[in-house]
């Protein structure tokens, strides 16, 4: 068997190739899908099926163009409502791949269509199996049963099916068996998901809590409880994944623009430089969400799938890095591109400053905001930080005063940065940005505190 995971971090995506005897099949591919043709051409195998383990909420999949490209059969779970050719399958169902074979088990409870596929090598019969769970079981970690509720069902339906899928399908099988989930830590498909790509069933049951032995109820109440915010764009990509998208090359490429036009853009100006270089010198009104982070994910947290958008970045690169990654969560509407050095115009500058001095400042006559997730506010943060989750600052942001000088913290910087942007184009008169984050407060040995706080009035 011929077998690679690829994983896509900023996305915290996991994909599969399994190759055997001339034949190849792809299980939850991206949307770009040239990576998974050219490892089936250096093996000289041809792309057979390709595997959707359920409709995707959090990205945009590949399959119409990687089928349409090599031929392949595109297989979903019998429930699926797909709007394309489709091949279904049911519990027990079995496909052959050369000498592997395929078998199917219904796994419904993060979406109703779910399915896991386990791998056979029947070459070597004494080989572990290999089990892609896609949402239903992570390393650490299991789907959200929370995400399908426009379907009609509520996320105790939902757990209670995943309840059953773990329990009937998964938990019987041998505890040698690896598992390959769809995703790993920063996925917002769970909540406490693992570093680590993949496991084994054995290792899963000693440490995954929900593997746990526990009652239907016991179980519920815990996977529908502390779940992240849903991203808008999440119910948009499922449905696209369900009927299709483009493939990448029909999306066609942005324009470059004026600076003029820059400064007269009905849309979102998009700047995608790390923070320190955004901070040093950027557009007024700009929006930073970096490149160096979970950019796809931010972006489409934040930005309302549709809306023109205007890119800024230091080079061409960052400008097809940044397109590429949008598609991958269904934004197309990048409109045009300018490089910063070529803007002709004022810009604005966000200073970047250390814990220590943060520390020394922030009092009466300052407001230090903690954008980062409830949780992880609540495990440890500066003394007075006010926690108000990035996904939340745009509608929460009144309940700050703009006049007073504002801090942004997160874990590193990456979500401050973007939050002094957002300060900025609603008018606060100083904002700065706390280098390094609660990472570097943390590791300059500053006081913290453990206790959760809440949105307030400042």
């Amino acid at each position: 068997m011929k077998f690679k995971q690829f994983y896509l971090g900023c996305l915290a995506h996991a994909s599969y190739y399994i190759g055997s005897e001339g034949e190849a099949a792809i299980i939850d591919p991206q949307r770009d899908v040239d990576q998974y043709i050219e490892e089936a051409e250096a093996n000289d195998q041809k792309i057979k099926y390709i595997i959707e383990t359920h409709s995707h909420a959090d990205f945009v999949s590949g399959h119409i163009e990687l089928a349409e490209r090599t031929g392949a059969e595109i297989i979903y779970g019998e429930r699926a409502a797909t709007e394309f050719p489709t091949h279904k399958v049911k519990d027990g169902d079995e496909l052959d791949l050369g000498a592997v074979k395929l078998r199917f088990l219904e796994t419904p409870g993060h979406t109703p269509e779910g399915i896991t596929i386990l791998a056979e090598d029947t070459s070597y019969p004494d080989a572990p199996l290999k089990m892609f769970t896609g949402d239903t079981l992570f390393i650490g970690d299991v789907g959200r049963p929370d995400l399908i509720g426009s379907k009609g069902f509520t996320a105790e339906q939902m757990g209670g099916m995943l309840y059953d899928s773990l329990r009937e399908k998964i938990l019987p099988l041998p505890d040698e068996t690896e598992v390959y989930p769809a995703h790993g830590a920063g996925s917002l498909c769970g909540k406490s998901l693992s570093s680590e790509t993949w496991s084994t069933l054995g290792k899963q049951k000693e440490m995954n809590y929900a593997l746990k032995p526990m009652s239907k109820e016991k179980f519920v109440e815990i996977v529908a409880a502390d779940q992240p915010e849903v991203p808008a764009y999440f119910p948009i990509s499922a449905s696209r994944n369900l009927k299709g998208s483009p493939a990448l090359g029909d999306l066609g490429q942005p324009e470059k623009i004026t600076s003029e036009a820059v400064n007269e853009f009905d849309g979102i100006v998009l700047d995608v430089r790390p923070n320190v270089d955004y901070g040093s010198g950027h557009v007024p009104n700009s929006i930073n969400i970096g490149l160096g982070g979970q950019f796809a994910s931010w972006a489409g947290t934040l930005i309302t799938i549709g809306t023109p958008i205007a890119i800024i970045a230091s080079n061409m690169a960052q400008v097809d890095e940044a397109v590429m990654r949008l598609a991958r969560v269904g934004i197309e509407s990048v409109k045009g591109y300018l490089m910063i050095g070529d803007f002709e115009g004022e810009t604005k500058k966000v200073s970047q400053v250390p814990v220590w001095e943060v520390s020394e400042r922030v009092g009466e006559d300052h407001q230090l905001v903690d954008v980062r997730r409830p949780a992880e506010h609540a495990g440890g943060h500066a003394p007075g930080a006010i926690n108000i989750p990035l996904n939340e600052l745009a509608k929460e942001i009144g309940r700050l005063n703009p006049s007073k000088p504002t801090y942004a913290i997160c874990q590193t910087g990456y979500r401050s940065s973007t939050a002094t942007s957002m300060f900025e184009n609603a008018g606060f008169e100083k904002v700065y940005n706390v280098a390094g984050g609660t990472t570097a407060w943390v590791n300059a040995d500053l006081e913290t505190e453990v206790s959760a706080s809440t949105c307030a009035n400042a």
